[in-house]
Formats: C-alpha cells, structure tokens, sequence
C-alpha cells in the first residue's frame, strides 16, 4: 500500500507540472491586458503615460516579453517562486495570493460542503427508494427530480429562486454575505449568514440531487438483479436487510468514483450561483481575476484546485479498497 501511495505521488508531481506550464502558457496568451487596464483607467482620468513608464511597468510585473521564451523565463520564475512556497502577489489586490484564498474560501467552503452534506442525505435514499420500487410512482417522481435537476441552468434557476423567495416574497435577502445595518454580534452575525446563504444552498442542492440520484438508482438496479441478492432472499434474510446490507454497500463502489471530484468542488466556489447572489466568494474572486488578467491569483487558484483534483483521484483509488476488500492496490 505505501509503495503504491508514494508512486501515486510521484505521478502526481508530474502531472501538476505539466498541468502548471499548460496554464502558465494559456493566461499569458489570454487577450486580457492588465497592464493595458490600468493604462487605460489612467487615460480615462485624463492624465497621460508615456511609453517609458509602460515598458517599466510591463518589467515590474514581468510581463515585458511575450515571446515563446519570456513566457518561459517567467513559467520559470513562477516554479522557483512555488517551490519557495511562494504563489506571489495578486496584481488586482496587491498582497499575497495565499491570504486572498484564504480570506474567500472560507465562504464557498461553508456553503459546498452544507449542499454536499444535504445533497447524499437527499439523493441517495430517493436513488434507492426509485430503484427498489422501479416503475412505480416513486420512480417516476424520482425521475422527473433527475430531469429538472440536469436541464436547469444554475443561473437561470438561482434567479428565478431569488426573484420568488426574496424579491417578491421577502422572505430572505436577494444578495450579499450580510446586511448594512446588521447587528454585528456573534447571533446577530450567525443570523445573517443563515439567511444570506440559504436561496444559494438550495439553488446547489436542488440542481445537484438529479445526477446523484441518477447515479444510485442505476448502480442500485444493477446490483438488485444480481445473484447474490436473489441468494440472499432464498435465505429468508428480510428486505430492508438485502438492500441495506448486501445490495447498498456494493452500490457503493461506483459512487466512490465520483468522490474524486468532490475534494476540489468544495474549495473551487460554485462561480455562477455566487455570481448571481453576488456572494464574495473563491469563485467570483476568481472570475473577477480572470476578467482583470490577474496572473498570480489565477495561477495560484488554478493550480489549488489542480492539487486537490490530483489528490482526490488518489483518496477515490484508496476508498476502493475499503469499500470492496477484493481490490488490491499495488
């Protein structure tokens, strides 16, 4: 097993190298210009730059050179920077990247990881319950959940929740992280939260459940057609005992696969749903960067998120083993 993990590691120090000058290369070639940004806001004031402190600022950031060798000179100095543990100052907010990932993940965390808990306590039984009573009416409810949760977008959805449940009804804020008269004590806060973030977590949750419980549902008719569930029946061992027991653990295996993703889409920001609350968090951030040709963050974000999904392919190989004892990792 440990030699297995450590030889996953090395292939994964090879990938998010090759995944980092693939990225590097892709944001320099970006048409975003943030130096030409800043350039332009200047001229719009009415005040003018001349061709020296363009060129100065162009070296200041590194930018200066965007042949095929500059861009590898500063690929360069990017890795040597990394290995210091160093992703850099971000153009837009002028302190380190670490500290601006730091200061938003938070948010999409706390709401990616409440949708998460809701959306397999949900899914799940529903995928199970649709199985076992296939072609019923719980199927079919079952199913057409599936096809809303995949046909709807999730800016269309999220707005159409935030014109109903808070502009219309008022029931909950329409945008933001927290009111400007708000009480800033500790309730005062939690409060605040809760009813801020609940229209975004059940634009997640609602929109997220169809492919879970598409998923169960299909792993779980496999299995319920299996021999060792009919041996099992012949033995006179209860219903509830075969599904739970026998047929649901080897449901199992399949979903396993999918927890591979679930590592980075706890950390990356649900981008559209917080765009759409406008929720200050690692997901607008990071369009917001993009937009503004934030090279730094953007690679820093990138190659975060690059860790993580690395990371979570090999906990998915790993849960493998603990779920069905037959594979052997090697």
């Amino acid at each position: 097993m440990l030699k297995y993990i450590l030889k996953r590691l090395a292939y994964c120090v090879l990938i998010l190298l090759g995944v980092s000058l693939i990225i590097y290369f892709l944001i320099r070639l970006m048409p975003v210009d943030f130096i030409q940004s800043k350039i332009d806001a200047i001229n719009q004031g009415g005040a003018t730059v001349s061709e020296e402190t363009v060129n100065a600022m162009y070296e200041m950031y590194g930018l200066g050179d965007n042949s095929f060798s500059g861009i590898m000179k500063g690929y360069f100095n990017w890795l040597g920077a990394l290995v210091r543990f160093d992703l850099g100052t971000s153009f837009v907010y002028g302190i380190p990247v670490v500290d601006v990932i730091l200061e938003h993940m938070g948010i999409s965390f706390i709401i990616a990881l409440i949708a998460t808990v809701f959306e397999f306590l949900i899914a799940i039984p529903l995928g199970i319950t649709a199985a076992t009573h296939q072609y019923k009416l719980r199927d079919y409810v079952v199913t057409v959940l599936v096809m809303i949760g995949i046909s709807l977008p999730s800016f269309f959805f999220g707005q159409m929740l935030k014109n109903t449940l808070a502009l219309k009804l008022g029931w909950f804020p329409a945008s933001g992280l927290v009111d400007a008269t708000s009480d800033y004590n500790f309730w005062g806060l939690m409060g605040q939260y809760v009813s801020h973030m609940f229209i975004p977590i059940l634009t997640i949750v609602i929109l997220s459940i169809g492919a879970r419980m598409r998923m169960t549902r299909t792993n779980m008719l496999e299995v319920m057609n299996s021999d060792y569930i009919r041996t099992a029946r012949a033995k006179g061992l209860k219903e509830s005992k075969v599904i739970n027991k026998h047929a649901f653990r080897n449901t199992l295996i399949p979903l396993v696969t999918s927890l591979a993703g679930l590592l980075p889409s706890l950390f990356s920001g649900a981008i559209i749903t917080e765009q759409v609350f406008d929720l200050p968090g690692i997901g607008n951030i990071a369009l917001d960067a993009m937009n503004r040709g934030d090279i730094p963050f953007i690679m820093g974000y990138n190659m975060f998120l690059a860790l993580l999904s690395v990371l979570g392919v090999l906990l998915a190989d790993l849960m493998y083993a603990v779920v069905d004892p037959r594979v052997k990792l090697e």
